[in-house]
């Protein structure tokens, strides 16, 4: 039987999601985790992929084994075994060929800046000092919607078939003395989104004009782009599968 969990995760002590030789990552962690709760080896496939130091407010994976008699008991046994940084939200059975990946309509991420000296939100946020024009941030950021392919904000030689991505939202929001960026689209490149805000910041610091961004893009260059920001402000914060999915009662 097939099952998709749904998680959250702190990312800081972690290289990113996937699973690597000489590193600890979140799908090593939840999927041992789950081998010895289930007596059982467990593969898990995840919607997607974070870089270290990124966190999760909505993360997905599904699953194969035979069935579970119990959803909610395992729930409970898994997240308190589970380290801290890292909470089950819940598991529910998916029809068999749900895919947590290929299934998944839409990622949104936020990130997440600050502009003052902030103790609890030193691993959470990226500090920025001086002030940003945020109305400009925010045509340019409009920009994007015009566009779908965003071979400028991809990380160097990555090994993609497509640099196409359908972004539907692109915005900036204060709250108070923190700035949040919020991005919508179907799928995201390696970097992109920590690509996207550096160049956007560019713009809010005025060292680029608003309509650079479209010249950026046109360009297909990473070199003409802003450079990365730091992973520890950028979350994955929803993901959207169609509604046989996660409605599914098998």
């Amino acid at each position: 039987m097939r099952y998709f969990m749904a998680f959250s995760y702190f990312g800081r002590e972690y290289h990113g999601w996937q699973r690597q030789p000489n590193a600890i990552t979140i799908q090593q962690v939840m999927e041992d985790s789950l081998s010895t709760l289930l007596n059982q080896k467990i593969e898990l496939v995840g919607a997607g992929r974070t870089d270290a130091g990124v966190h999760a407010k909505e993360m997905f994976a599904h699953f194969d084994v035979t069935e579970i008699p119990s959803l909610e008991d395992l729930k409970h046994r898994l997240n308190a075994f589970l380290p801290a940084d890292i909470a089950l939200r819940f598991i529910q059975e998916v029809p068999s060929q749900a895919h947590a990946r290929f299934d998944a309509l839409s990622r949104t991420y936020e990130y997440w800046l600050v502009n003052h000296k902030d103790p609890f939100l030193k691993d959470g946020a990226h500090y920025v000092s001086k002030a940003l024009d945020v109305y400009a941030m925010n045509t340019a950021a409009a920009y994007l919607l015009e566009f779908t392919n965003f071979k400028c904000f991809s990380k160097s030689n990555s090994d993609v078939r497509t640099f196409n991505c359908r972004i539907d939202e692109a915005f900036w929001t204060q709250n108070g003395q923190q700035l949040i960026f919020t991005i919508k689209a179907d799928r995201f490149l390696r970097n992109m989104v920590r690509a996207i805000v550096g160049t956007l910041l560019d713009i809010g610091r005025g060292r680029i004009a608003v309509e650079d961004v479209k010249t950026i893009i046109k360009s297909e260059d990473r070199s003409k782009a802003g450079a990365s920001v730091p992973a520890k402000g950028l979350y994955l914060t929803k993901i959207e599968y169609p509604e046989k999915i996660l409605n599914f009662h098998g």
